[in-house]
């Protein structure tokens, strides 16, 4: 097949995540199926128009709100010369199901609801919410959807979706566990994007919650994102900038050499369509707690074997004093967590993928 992927970043992009690494990493794995891939997403920075990764053709186009009409009609002109579409819808979709019935999927990763009203509160949230929670749903209704959780899934369905329309298709992980020594003092990390909503404040806080009972406590903020000044004041205004090391974006080995490092790894995001940094992080035996309202959280941690699910942030900073005190403990999340991590990888995720393509393709045909 012939396949489009339609989405308003790429992983070089800075605000880039787990999102945009699933979809280069299944496009990876179709090229080597022998399909033809073309990511379309937005331009950024100096960073070339068409770049080719490992046969995945990258094509930037536009900017954070423009790459979405572009987009669109990028695909109307190409209509002929591409089998499949696959709309990533981060929020905002490229509404494609107005100009195309066959070979049409959605990859939906997470449903934003409160989201909307943290990066943009006032109207502009409740605006972006009426278009995810109402208009996009009507648009799509038809569609056939790719999602990477059963929590995701229940809330494409609450939102009118159709069940039988609907594959998960859980994130992979490629990284190899590198063994890292674990830090002799108390080492926490958090791996996330730095936006409003993945709450990185709560892991600089469980720092200077936790630091005068745990001497030499450390966090590693491993990532980049427009959040990163009002997070270095957060960490200057609970006298821990010190304790606190933001390391921006890093290579993969350099990542996981941070990830193996820590004793446990925070992800105190209020949505997660999965959790990716679980899985990397649990790819180099270490642990996650989480929060469990976050959502997929809760199949990338199994609660009370390969790591924590916590309700708020009290229970947050008794599970890591809990655990940054037995080492035991730890150690056997962490063990659980990395068997588990190399039960998940892209190509099972591409399996499910590569199926909705061809039964969105043979629908489409009977239209």
């Amino acid at each position: 097949m012939r396949v489009a992927f339609l989405t308003w970043r790429d992983s070089t992009h800075p605000d880039g995540g787990g999102s945009e690494v699933f979809v280069e990493e299944v496009g990876r794995e179709l090229v080597r199926r022998g399909h033809s891939v073309t990511v379309f997403c937005a331009a950024h920075g100096t960073a070339p128009q068409s770049e080719d990764l490992d046969g995945v053709r990258i094509l930037r186009r536009g900017g954070r709100l423009t790459v979405y009409p572009r987009g669109l009609l990028w695909v109307l002109w190409r209509r002929r010369s591409i089998d499949a579409v696959v709309d990533v819808i981060n929020g905002l979709p490229f509404a494609t199901p107005l100009v195309r019935r066959r070979g049409l999927v959605a990859l939906w990763h997470h449903v934003h609801d409160r989201q909307w009203q943290i990066i943009y509160p006032g109207w502009r949230g409740r605006l972006g919410w009426f278009m995810e929670g109402r208009v996009t749903p009507w648009l799509y209704r038809r569609v056939p959807m790719v999602t990477v959780s059963e929590a995701s899934r229940d809330d494409l369905i609450r939102l009118g979706m159709h069940r039988e329309l609907i594959q998960i298709a859980s994130n992979g992980l490629n990284s190899a566990t590198l063994g890292a020594p674990r830090s002799a003092t108390p080492r926490l990390c958090v791996l996330a994007r730095l936006v409003p909503h993945k709450q990185i404040e709560h892991a600089i806080d469980l720092v200077a919650d936790l630091a005068a009972e745990q001497p030499g406590l450390r966090l590693d903020v491993i990532g980049e994102g427009w959040w990163h000044d009002p997070l270095v004041s957060h960490a200057r205004e609970r006298r821990v900038e010190h304790l606190v090391t933001f390391h921006g974006h890093v290579p993969a080995v350099v990542r996981d050499r941070l990830l193996g490092q820590a004793w446990l790894m925070v992800l105190p995001s209020v949505k997660e369509g999965w959790g990716l940094a679980v899985l990397e992080a649990a790819g180099q035996g270490t642990p996650s707690v989480v929060y469990r309202a976050a959502g997929g959280v809760r199949e990338s941690v199994v609660d009370g074997s390969t790591g924590v699910l916590v309700d708020d942030y009290p229970e947050l900073v008794d599970a890591v004093r809990s655990l940054l005190v037995d080492q035991p403990r730890r150690e056997e999340l962490g063990k659980n967590a990395l068997e588990r991590s190399s039960t998940f990888t892209w190509s099972r995720t591409t399996d499910a993928v590569e199926q909705t393509l061809a039964r969105a393709t043979v629908s489409g045909r009977r239209r």
